[in-house]
């Protein structure tokens, strides 16, 4: 089924629990594609090549900046038994404006008879680290907006954060609204962590607007990253230094 190019103007919130606590949100432009299908967008989206908004393959699918695209995603979902031939894969993802792009998270979305039966969430770090979360109910079954998926947590994502507990997932796609909820839990300390926003088609008039309303791209995303961990440092947050990443690529 061909699925036409969407933009989602949307709002991302973090929220962090614990004896310091801090909370933000921030507009974000996110794209919802078909990977695999070559039908055209809007004359200023592209893929694989530069354009006002583009997404290229290498930056997702493995290893960050030489991902292998929606091949990728296939391989990880045939691998954990799910059956692939009917599937549809979709790439939400914040799309590169003038070739600069930074995503703290990307998600694979895995439909069967339009139903969701698998995400797979990828993950991005600006200390060059990526690490995938996959997950689906038992057998493969609809993920639903009361689905509660859960993940132990295995990349250093938060200098101000342990990679110990666990992450809880949930998806709520509709087809006129996208909502989804990460919920890290370290006992009393963690992140609640959200995306949502309407579905509408990718236009060359929205495509604009978005790049006005945030021109940087990804830099603007790595700024506001490094700004929030000021704020946390001055108000007296652990600093934690990089570890070594996970050595398998999907938890």
């Amino acid at each position: 089924m061909k699925h036409p190019p969407e933009h989602i103007v949307g709002v991302t919130t973090h929220a962090r629990r614990g004896n310091i606590r801090n909370a933000f949100s921030y507009g974000v432009d996110f794209v919802l594609i078909d990977p695999e299908d070559a039908v055209r967008g809007p004359r200023l989206f592209s893929r694989n090549r530069f354009n006002l908004a583009a997404v290229y393959d290498r930056d997702h699918g493995g290893e960050l900046r030489k991902g292998r695209g929606p091949g990728w995603a296939r391989d990880i979902l045939a691998s954990n038994g799910l059956r692939t031939a009917q599937t549809q894969i979709l790439l939400l993802t914040q799309p590169r404006l003038w070739g600069q792009v930074f995503n703290p998270v990307s998600f694979w979305l895995a439909f069967q008879d339009d139903a969701l039966v698998a995400v797979i969430a990828e993950v991005s770090t600006p200390f060059g680290d990526r690490h995938s979360y996959l997950c689906h109910n038992p057998d493969f079954t609809e993920i639903t907006c009361s689905s509660k998926i859960s993940k132990p947590k295995s990349l250093h994502v938060s200098p101000f954060q342990e990679i110990a507990g666990g992450y809880d997932f949930r998806f709520d796609i509709r087809p006129d609204q996208i909502a989804i909820r990460i919920i890290h839990t370290n006992n009393d300390q963690g992140v609640v962590a959200t995306l949502s926003g309407p579905r509408r088609p990718m236009t060359n008039i929205s495509l604009c607007k978005a790049a006005l309303r945030r021109p940087f791209g990804g830099l603007r995303t790595l700024a506001l990253i490094y700004w929030q961990a000021l704020r946390l440092k001055l108000r007296g947050a652990q600093y934690r230094t990089r570890p070594t990443p996970p050595k398998t690529e999907v938890t």
